[in-house]
């Protein structure tokens, strides 16, 4: 006679002795399934509020300092430790080259410049002042809201007071970070920051130290006279060295030093790079001159490049950006160790 649907399911059914230990297992598998997932959630729960905080700054001058509106107002900021901060100045006609940046070495997004920071120790934000155009101010203010990388000064934005923002720029950044140097950087350069951090990690015996791909230029500038002439054809003219426009970077004891003079208390020249260049001279810091921070072409060494001397900067920023990202010896090669490494 055949046997009952019911006998044959008690059949197939294990015995308690033999299902015990697969029970245990089972059990085992699921309690650190469990846990895992626990404290996977738990760790992407604190890397997602790790970057809810905002990183835009927004630093306001204490117009009733004795310092001629030079200290700084920062609510609620702690001074963090980091190797460098860099400063990408930028303006309200470059949401172009600020797009072509984010696109090529500038990360976009929270978590990718977290990396860069914490794989450099450099700390990078675009640098802009204020405008009394309500629309300009509007559409910074939704660019500040979607990428969250800006340092804003409240100085006027405009090319002809660019040493005033310079300054601003280097004590604001000195107010919010405990930096072994300072870097003030254009936003029309290709620059590699793992190299810029290896430059800036060397042991060096002079605590004052002026960084920068450095020339010789006019202390009063002759309108006739192209910035890139050779020095033959300027003579008669008074020279110092200072360091090209697009980027250098200044120790902390430079900077404590600028922050406490009085903003009236050095000339301001025309030209911003002119303007640093003669209050380093006149501090008698140490300069350092590094050539790979104006590479005309990438190599293996470069560590900002540009289109040295045709223009300050890249030709055609935008553009050129990514055409340089796109090339492996810009992007991609490795870096060889210098000879006094």
């Amino acid at each position: 006679m055949p046997s009952s649907p019911k006998a044959f399911y008690a059949r197939q059914s294990f015995s308690p002795r033999r299902s015990t230990p697969q029970i245990i297992c089972f059990l085992i598998v699921l309690l650190g399934f469990i846990i895992g997932f626990v404290a996977i959630s738990r760790r992407s729960l604190d890397y997602k509020c790790k970057y809810d905080k905002p990183l835009s700054v927004s630093v306001t001058w204490d117009k009733s300092s004795n310092g001629g509106g030079g200290s700084v107002t920062d609510e609620g900021q702690k001074r963090h430790k980091v190797m460098g901060f860099v400063g990408i100045q930028t303006g309200f006609a470059s949401v172009g080259r600020r797009r072509a940046l984010r696109q090529t070495w500038f990360p976009s997004d929270h978590q990718g410049l977290q990396r860069l920071e914490e794989s450099t120790g450099l700390v990078f934000r675009f640098v802009i002042g204020r405008t009394s155009d309500k629309m300009k101010m509007s559409a910074l203010k939704e660019e500040v809201a979607k990428y969250d990388d800006f340092l804003l000064l409240d100085v006027e934005e405009e090319y002809s007071k660019l040493p005033y923002k310079t300054l601003a720029f280097f004590k604001a950044a000195y107010a919010l970070y405990d930096s072994d140097f300072y870097v003030k950087a254009d936003d029309d350069i290709y620059l590699r920051p793992d190299r810029l951090s290896l430059l800036l990690a060397k042991e060096r015996p002079h605590s004052q130290t002026y960084l920068g791909c450095m020339k010789k230029g006019p202390v009063f500038t002759d309108p006739k006279l192209k910035w890139y002439e050779p020095l033959s054809n300027l003579l008669g003219k008074e020279y110092f060295l200072h360091a090209y426009g697009p980027i250098y970077a200044l120790s902390r004891d430079v900077v404590a030093s600028l922050v406490a003079l009085r903003n009236d208390s050095f000339r301001m020249f025309s030209n911003e790079d002119v303007t640093i260049g003669s209050w380093m001279l006149a501090m008698n810091v140490n300069h350092e001159n590094n050539q790979n921070l104006c590479e005309a072409e990438c190599s293996s060494s470069s560590i900002a490049v540009w289109d040295i001397p045709k223009c300050s900067g890249l030709c055609n920023p935008e553009k050129k950006m990514l055409e340089l990202h796109g090339k492996d010896i810009c992007s991609k090669s490795s870096t060889l160790p210098s000879d006094d490494d």
